[in-house]
């Protein structure tokens, strides 16, 4: 998974705590104990999108082919373009991401008509995991694409957490925001989730699409002003009409639908946790929902990592969420990639720590790609190669290019699609 090169040790102990995390994760694993049975008379309607969803979409498959049901069983599944496997039964569409695209509204808008298609024996599945908020993009009457489109780039320069942009996605979209329950109903729906976001909110996970949600259309203007994106005209009307708000608690057409979490980061974290313990480490966690600036969150880490050090602690400090880059040069990256480069500029070379920084999708940023890195690593060594490279961390820092940093360093994270998503994951190994 990653480059070899010098640390073998660390890097190796690394590696293994990264890929503990998100196999954990993995659907073959965590989605089979949680699958309905095929209602007497009826069948299963399987819909869903996210980076993970097509693996869902494999395990369920073999799950009722294994019990003798697979000609009750049909659907479709949206995912991240290079995210698709082979199926036989349930059809997978790629779409874009983070940045949707035609593929992502082709997605939506049929899943909400295979929902609507439902009968009254038979019972829809919603397989749900992180990336279905842009995978899954029907915009509401009055929106183009292209402007829905436009805003989401400009939240994802701006800096806005996940569960802002999301707010501001849901309430823009025909399927979003409990919109495809209401889609369902009457027939009976389950949803089965891998959760990405901070505190597992179900109407947070893919912006809540079979859930009521909490929040309103003033939440999403107050999100936009926040971040000082002035919207399109066609925004602005979308976001002061009522008949775009989503669904609220009590609303009759969420009584049918059911909701399960089938993987949450806090597991991943503390599947880590295990081995690192018994490899002598004192594990600290500080949460699997840190929000913030990638690049301050670094040197709030850097810091509790010299104290450790400075008391002679074996330690390992874990963390989860999902961390946020104020977009402002022109170099290529994602929030895992920049607070590892951030943590090495804060170290500045001290002994005896070395840290990870991984999405654990497989991918971190950049430029959208299946082949794009899942994040990096940092050695004690890190600034002194890069120096004798004639890489200044700093100025790539200050480009937001901390891809073209450590790739000539061989420390980014080169996975691939790991098939799951429970957000991102990190560790700083501190050994005197």
């Amino acid at each position: 998974m990653m480059n070899d090169g010098s640390n073998g040790g660390v890097r190796e102990t690394l590696s293994t705590l990264f890929e503990a995390a998100h196999r954990t994760a993995h659907p073959s694993v965590c989605l089979p104990a949680h699958l309905p049975p095929v209602p007497k008379g009826g069948r299963i309607i399987v819909i869903g999108a996210g980076k993970g969803s097509a693996a869902m979409a494999v395990a369920a498959e073999a799950h009722y082919i294994a019990t003798g049901q697979e000609n009750k069983i049909s659907g479709l599944i949206s995912t991240r373009h290079g995210f698709g496997l082979p199926t036989g039964i349930i059809k997978i569409l790629e779409a874009g991401h983070p940045v949707p695209d035609a593929n992502s509204i082709v997605g939506a808008e049929r899943a909400i008509a295979l929902a609507k298609s439902a009968g009254p024996n038979d019972l829809v599945l919603c397989l749900l995991s992180g990336g279905a908020s842009a995978i899954w993009a029907a915009p509401v009457q009055g929106v183009s694409f292209e402007a829905k489109q436009a805003l989401t780039k400009q939240l994802l320069k701006s800096g806005a957490p996940i569960s802002e942009m999301n707010c501001v996605r849901k309430h823009l979209s025909e399927v979003k925001g409990g919109k495809l329950a209401a889609a369902v109903y009457p027939a009976r729906l389950l949803t089965l989730a891998i959760s990405d976001v901070p505190g597992d909110n179900p109407d947070e996970i893919g912006s809540g699409p079979t859930v009521a949600d909490r929040s309103t259309l003033a939440d999403a203007r107050a999100v936009l002003e926040k971040w000082k994106i002035t919207p399109s005209p066609e925004i602005a009307k979308a976001l002061a009409d009522p008949a775009n708000e989503t669904l609220k608690a009590g609303d009759p057409r969420l009584a049918n639908s059911t909701y399960e979490i089938v993987a949450a980061p806090r597991a991943s974290i503390e599947a880590a946790a295990t081995i690192a313990r018994e490899l002598g480490y004192r594990v600290v966690s500080l949460g699997d929902d840190l929000e913030g600036e990638a690049r301050d969150v670094a040197r709030a880490h850097a810091e509790m990592a010299l104290e450790a050090k400075r008391k002679h602690e074996k330690v390992a400090i874990m963390s989860g969420g999902e961390l946020t880059v104020t977009v402002r040069g022109d170099g290529s990256g994602g929030p895992n990639q920049e607070y590892a480069l951030g943590l090495a500029l804060a170290l500045d070379g001290a002994t005896g720590i070395a840290g990870l920084a991984g999405d654990t999708d497989g991918i971190d940023g950049g430029g959208g790609n299946a082949g794009d890195p899942a994040g990096a690593l940092v050695f004690p060594d890190t600034l002194k190669r890069a120096k004798a490279a004639n890489l200044n961390a700093a100025k790539f820092l200050e480009n937001n290019d901390s891809t073209g940093f450590f790739r000539p360093l061989g420390d980014l994270i080169l996975c691939g699609p790991t098939q799951t998503n429970v957000n991102d994951f990190r560790v700083i190994l501190i050994d005197p």
